[in-house]
């Protein structure tokens, strides 16, 4: 085998509640997480580029597609690091290639560098032949970072800690969605910091987030009209105060008959949800036309998480 092909999606946050910051810095979460059906797809082969073509790294990445510019080729790119862990763990040289097509928006919420890291790590375990056991490859997911977990499971899923321990969640049928891109992206970190700023200004009490039941609920019914009526993130507010054209995306969304709206993760990109497929595809149209985000991309979920294809 001289390569292997893994598509993985992005996600959506359903409920992102958000508690007090802890001593380490991180903040415990109720993430709920839902896969959906905008995909990444990662190449992982054994013809690794000459070190002078790849800046002396052992990881070779090229990068096409949606946004490509912005993703780092270097030690901080996820997808890297993820080569490195596992290379380590099997004590073999990390010596690959690494293509990447983003379809996922960059810096957009929706958790595209998670995405690519779990990919990476499903498809060098195909490569190298060393079928890692499931719950190793999770914890390594796990030390990459917080969404890299739900990325390699996909469906939808309850996260708790910092989001990487993980709770399936039962769903009846699809859901319909339209994610508006914005122009630009937003760090985590700042959102995180500006919603810890808010909270502080305004003396918000922050208890111990929890599952909402309505959410469930909806879920387990298949229920779009209940779920979109309960969609919360607590990262909205400080999203909108960092890119605030944003307000006038959801207020659009809302104004063409979608059934929630919210800021996907720390944004900027935008989650609407649709009542059919028909609706999905007519509301992205809306929206472009309206001129409030750079493109509106229909979508269902959920869908599964990484996965081989080739």
């Amino acid at each position: 085998m001289s390569s292997v092909t893994v598509r993985v999606p992005a996600k959506v946050n359903l409920q992102l509640s958000v508690g007090p910051r802890r001593d380490d810095g991180y903040h415990d979460l109720v993430n709920v997480f839902h896969a959906v059906s905008l995909f990444d797809e990662v190449t992982a082969s054994d013809e690794p580029a000459p070190r002078e073509a790849s800046g002396g790294s052992p990881v070779a990445v090229t990068v096409e597609g949606e946004s490509a510019g912005q993703v780092p080729l270097d030690g901080s790119n996820l997808a890297v690091r993820a080569v490195l862990a596992l290379a380590v763990r099997a004590g073999r040289s990390p010596d690959v290639r690494l293509r990447i097509r983003k379809a996922i928006p960059v810096a957009g919420g929706m958790a595209g560098g998670s995405a690519d890291a779990a990919a990476t790590l499903v498809a060098c375990d195909a490569l190298w032949g060393l079928g890692t056991a499931e719950d190793d490859l999770m914890e390594l997911a796990a030390d990459l970072g917080s969404d890299v977990p739900f990325a390699l499971v996909g469906g939808t899923a309850v996260g708790t800690g910092r989001g990487e321990n993980l709770s399936p969640v039962p769903v009846a049928g699809r859901f319909h969605w339209v994610f508006a891109l914005a122009e630009g992206g937003l760090s985590t970190a700042d959102v995180y910091a500006e919603c810890d700023r808010l909270r502080e200004a305004t003396g918000e009490q922050v208890g111990w987030p929890r599952v909402a039941d309505g959410l469930m609920e909806a879920l387990a019914r298949g229920d779009a009209k209940a779920l979109g009526e309960v969609l919360d993130n607590d990262l909205q507010a400080a999203a909108l105060l960092l890119c605030r054209p944003l307000a006038r995306t959801l207020a659009a969304g809302r104004e063409h008959g979608a059934l929630g709206a919210l800021v996907s993760g720390s944004g900027p990109t935008c989650a609407f949800l649709a009542d059919s497929e028909d609706h999905a595809t007519s509301l992205a149209a809306s929206l472009e036309a309206a001129g409030v985000c750079r493109r509106a991309l229909p979508a269902h979920g959920p869908v599964p998480g990484a996965h081989v294809v080739l």
